[in-house]
């Protein structure tokens, strides 16, 4: 049965909601992808997220992007009952083919104000040399 959005499985779900709430990290993690004649430019947002919890990688020409996130939000009145009490922790990724032909020596990367930006140069992809590897005959 379908229910109209405006009925919730839970009241307090609003209340106490996630600090992200129920999305994805397509979702949290917004990403711009520029191209010039020379290069890609991706910007992704990650609000909140220190530069400490933000890295990067380069695999199999894959390029990863992954930041985490912890936070705790503790309200205590004067008798030390607490009054709300609320923990975030995880962690986000999102991956990028940028092909063989890069190292991570031609990324560059920059974080700023939330937002982390990576250059990532065209490069044109190397013909296979053709190399002849002789078997010793033996006899």
């Amino acid at each position: 049965m379908f229910v109209p959005g405006v009925f919730r499985r839970n009241v307090f779900d609003d209340f106490f909601e996630y600090p992200f709430g129920d999305r994805n990290a397509a979702q949290l993690m917004k990403t711009d992808v520029m191209e010039s004649d020379q290069d890609y430019t991706i910007l992704i947002d990650l609000p909140g997220i220190e530069k400490e919890n933000v890295t990067a990688e380069l695999k199999d020409g894959y390029l990863t992007i992954t930041a985490a996130s912890s936070q705790q939000n503790d309200s205590q009145d004067d008798n030390g009952r607490y009054l709300r009490r609320e923990r975030f922790s995880g962690s986000y990724s999102r991956s990028f083919y940028v092909g063989d032909t890069v190292t991570e020596q031609d990324i560059g990367a920059k974080f700023e104000n939330g937002v982390l930006k990576l250059t990532i140069p065209k490069k044109e992809p190397q013909p296979a040399i053709e190399t002849k590897r002789l078997i010793q005959i033996e006899g």
